[in-house]
């Protein structure tokens, strides 16, 4: 499992490509609360029905709150192929708001 932190993330959308996604796993209302600038919304309990789009992507960079449903969504994913994932293991939300990072809502 490749791993970054919160700041790393933070480095990574400055250089974003169309083939890169920022991924959410939180539930819809942490994600309407306050999310990381154009991340996509997929709750960890909905991510195998998205195993196949997500393959498409160069970079699935995956944050959540804490770090918890990182770790599950990629146990879910990586047996089915999905390689691109980048997972946020140090902080998670709490830690880019605190920062003081950009937040959409």
């Amino acid at each position: 499992m490749k791993t970054i932190t919160i700041s790393e993330l933070h480095d990574a959308t400055k250089s974003l490509t169309s083939n890169d996604l920022i991924l959410d796993v939180r539930t819809p209302g942490e994600f309407a609360a306050g999310r990381v600038p154009n991340a996509k919304n997929i709750p960890v309990d909905q991510v195998m029905k998205h195993a196949e789009e997500l393959k498409k992507y160069s970079s699935v960079y995956v944050y959540c709150l804490a770090g918890g449903r990182v770790v599950a969504t990629y146990n879910l994913l990586a047996p089915f192929g999905v390689k691109n994932l980048i997972c946020v293991d140090e902080g998670g939300f709490p830690d880019w708001a605190e920062a003081g990072y950009p937040i959409e809502k």
